[in-house]
């Protein structure tokens, strides 16, 4: 059976443990959308892993993973992120999968990045200006490259000059050398080979010898580029229909979907986020959460658990169930809000905003929960929790509209708590082992 992963609200959700934490149950782990602007921080033993563009899964020896044509591919970081693993004794070998249809991020795409968010002076993204967007515009304007044409030097050579030539007459105070960039992806394609393949059939061809599948999303579903909160979004689709267009598999494979949420909001980045709080208890849920980008070290806006987004998640990807994470943050706090609706111009909302305008108008609607002073950190089953922390995971459960199947009480593997009885309900199909 194959399983879907993804964030609900605005990514950093902590996608990376709970994918390495199931990765056990499942023969191949595949990513589907993004590029090198993801981060996935997983902790093994006490050592930290960043992950951004290989799976997860990656840490578990005889997992195969997989990167999907949905993703680009800065050629440059991952092999830095291939020799990171190497150094700390982690095997990839031919355990990797990279799509022949996935784009490349090359040298002149960070250039375009930087240059675009410059124009757009305060009304900036926010995007970590590693060529990911202007990748996707070249995808989509179909002029990019792809990882099969590193194996046709005519076809390459054509496309790197004219898209250097591009550039060039964007960026106007300097200008780049189409041969060294041609040399450059050249070498790159020699290190891919032996990666490289047709991943929608080899997926096909799993699932046809009963292998079973997890996919892996980046980001999360508010900066999905069609679904989240336009235009302060990522550029690819982060939420579940990116699995079969970034993978090339059929709706039909998808045999549960996993919302990834935290115990509260954060964001990276420009946009609204209705229930950012600043101030002390800002600064007291970024220190206690350790709230920086695992990619660029920006903060992160922190903010109450915004129940309104969190339905909008459960509804644009018909999740089964959440993974709740980083409950331990709250631990010691007097009481809690949850933010169970908005109030915009005089009007109860309680369905998410298409409007982006609406949207940053609206003021959240609270309810507030008493906290707990008993630690929850580390915590391995239900029943262990401090009562007010175990009404906490109920209240969500009731305003998000779907039940907490897995609650992540710390950053090591061991540090959840698996609830068999939610599992069994809601994902009959999955036996989970943790």
């Amino acid at each position: 059976m194959n399983l879907a992963v993804l964030g609900a609200q605005w990514g950093d959700e902590g996608k990376g443990k709970i994918v390495d934490l199931l990765t056990a149950n499942f023969s191949i782990v595949a990513r589907y959308q993004g590029g090198h602007n993801a981060g996935h921080t997983v902790y093994v033993s006490g050592k930290k892993f960043i992950l951004r563009l290989i799976p997860s899964g990656i840490l578990h020896p005889g997992v195969t993973c997989v990167i999907g044509n949905g993703v680009v591919v800065d050629p440059q970081a991952l092999f830095a992120e291939l020799d990171e693993l190497a150094k700390n004794g982690i095997d990839v070998g031919n355990r990797l999968v990279i799509s022949d249809k996935a784009h490349l991020i090359l040298p002149y795409h960070r250039d375009l990045d930087l240059l675009s968010e410059a124009r757009r002076g305060e009304r900036k993204i926010g995007t970590t200006s590693r060529g990911i967007g202007p990748a996707y515009e070249d995808k989509i304007a179909r002029r990019g490259i792809r990882v099969a044409d590193l194996a046709d030097p005519a076809a390459l050579e054509q496309g790197v000059r004219d898209n250097v030539a591009a550039r060039n007459r964007l960026v106007q105070d300097s200008t780049m050398e189409w041969r060294p960039v041609l040399e450059q992806m050249l070498a790159y394609g020699e290190r891919l080979r032996p990666w490289v393949r047709d991943v929608s059939l080899m997926l096909s061809d799993a699932m046809r010898d009963g292998k079973s599948i997890l996919f892996e999303g980046a980001q999360g579903t508010l900066l999905d580029i069609d679904h989240g909160t336009y235009p302060y979004v990522t550029s690819s689709n982060a939420s579940i229909g990116g699995v079969c267009t970034g993978l090339g598999v059929s709706p039909r494979a998808i045999n549960g979907v996993l919302g990834v949420v935290k115990a509260y909001t954060t964001r990276v980045g420009e946009g609204p986020l209705p229930t950012e709080l600043s101030g002390e208890m800002g600064n007291r849920l970024r220190e206690s959460g350790h709230e920086y980008g695992a990619v660029t070290g920006r903060p992160r806006r922190c903010g109450w658990y915004d129940a309104v987004a969190v339905r909008y998640g459960v509804r644009i990807n018909g999740l089964d169930a959440l993974a709740l994470t980083k409950l331990d943050v709250l631990d010691g706090l007097d009481t809690i809000d949850i933010c169970t609706s908005y109030r915009c111009g005089g009007r109860t909302v309680t369905e998410f905003p298409s409007d982006i305008t609406e949207l940053a108008a609206c003021e959240p609607v609270y309810e507030t929960l008493p906290g707990w002073s008993a630690p929850t950190k580390g915590a391995r089953r239900f029943q262990d929790l401090p009562e007010a922390a175990r009404r906490y995971v109920a209240r969500l459960e009731e305003v998000s509209g779907v039940p907490a199947a897995i609650i992540s009480t710390g950053s090591e593997r061991d540090d959840t708590i698996i609830r068999g009885d939610v599992l069994k309900s809601r994902m009959a199909d999955f036996r989970l082992q943790i």
